[in-house]
């Protein structure tokens, strides 16, 4: 094949251009209230690594320069992280939607009696998994008592 050609068969693909950044995921930590078998980055109660503030008001700076609309959490359980509460009111300072990727049991928590509270007054979109109806499965996939937690 001449050189020609082969540019010639290159042009037949549309030009691929990157679209403005909707949400921005970020991951507090891997410090957890559960040691979930599932889970995919190994985070638990023994767990130490957390994001610093320093990092955080860096993602905050890109945040800002590319003005990203949604901030979404994650972790472990992202409400152990000491900025937890520091990201949400800076992201709704800014007019930004945080969407709070929670376990549900750290509303249980000792010290987290007013996250629920917490969340609702900023507008906090929560997105919980429940990995089953069985009290079984629950128990082996979280640990034992989580199923019948209140």
């Amino acid at each position: 094949m001449r050189p020609e050609e082969s540019d010639k068969s290159l042009r037949k693909f549309p030009e691929i251009r990157r679209k403005s950044i909707e949400t921005i995921q970020v991951n507090l930590g891997y410090r957890c209230n559960q040691a979930c078998s599932h889970c995919h980055v190994d985070a638990g109660p023994n767990r130490k690594e957390q994001m610093t503030l320093t990092t955080l008001n860096l993602v905050f700076k890109y945040i800002d320069k590319w003005k990203i609309p949604i901030l979404d959490l994650t972790g472990g359980a992202p409400e152990l992280n000491p900025y937890f509460r520091y990201a949400v009111e800076e992201a709704v300072a800014r007019g930004i939607h945080v969407i709070d990727r929670c376990n549900l049991t750290i509303l249980s928590e000792i010290g987290q009696e007013e996250l629920a509270r917490f969340l609702a007054k900023n507008g906090v979109h929560v997105v919980a998994s429940l990995p089953c109806h069985s009290k079984t499965n629950v128990d082996r996939q979280r640990g034992t008592g989580i199923f019948e937690l209140d």
